[in-house]
């Protein structure tokens, strides 16, 4: 068997690598309020600011997974308040962020590079509205505290395995998201007007109301 750590003899072989790999791309990929909160903040912000909250996202993503490997993972899974406190704050949160959006004024993004100050601003806002998106949303826990075991050898070192598709996931977040970030600052001229800038804030901030309102409607199973 080919393995991926050698030298450790971490026995996680390239095929099994590979479906984990198109699992969490695939994963990654799909719609959900880390991919929108991108695209908007492409289109509103530009590219760095936006990789900002990638890396917020990613990290937001990490603690997850750490959650999940632990004994707090497992009492959310099981405790029903728990869970409900953690679903209904995110929840919360992403409705809040479409509300945000919804209220936000026109913004002429033609002319944003231009606006050095406001470019300044949006770094840490930006990161932390990424981490908090990853974060409040407990649905995550549950999809690595299933995947995870299927691609763990137990014969192995569990920390070695356990970082390598943790980093993996993060790694994925951060290509997948940048993709999605370049193709939405490509066109973001096009919506340069203060007409496109109210549709981009009113489009971005229904989804988020709606996720965040499907988010409170989900339950544990």
């Amino acid at each position: 068997m080919h393995t991926l750590f050698t030298p450790h003899r971490l026995l996680i072989n390239m095929e099994q690598y590979l479906l984990y790999l198109l699992i969490v791309t695939l994963t990654v990929a799909s719609p959900g309020p880390g991919v929108v909160l991108t695209l908007s903040n492409a289109i509103k912000y530009g590219m760095k600011p936006t990789l900002s909250g990638i890396l917020g996202i990613a990290l937001g993503i990490f603690i997850i997974a750490v959650i999940s490997a632990s004994s707090l993972g497992i009492l959310l899974a099981t405790s029903a308040l728990a869970f409900s406190i953690l679903k209904f704050l995110g929840a919360a949160y992403l409705i809040y962020l479409g509300l945000k959006l919804w209220k936000a004024p026109p913004m002429n993004l033609g002319n944003f590079e231009e606006n050095s100050g406001a470019k300044k601003l949006s770094y840490s806002p930006r990161f932390k509205e990424g981490f908090l998106v990853s974060l409040l949303n407990p649905k995550p826990i549950f999809f690595f505290m299933s995947l995870f075991p299927q691609f763990i050898n137990h014969q192995q070192s569990y920390l070695l395995q356990f970082s390598y598709l943790t980093l993996t996931f993060c790694t994925v977040i951060i290509l997948v998201h940048s993709l999605y970030a370049l193709g939405a600052n490509a066109i973001k001229f096009w919506l340069s007007s203060p007409k496109g800038s109210t549709i981009v804030n009113r489009t971005s901030g229904s989804v988020f109301i709606f996720f965040g309102l499907g988010l409170a409607a989900t339950s544990q199973k």
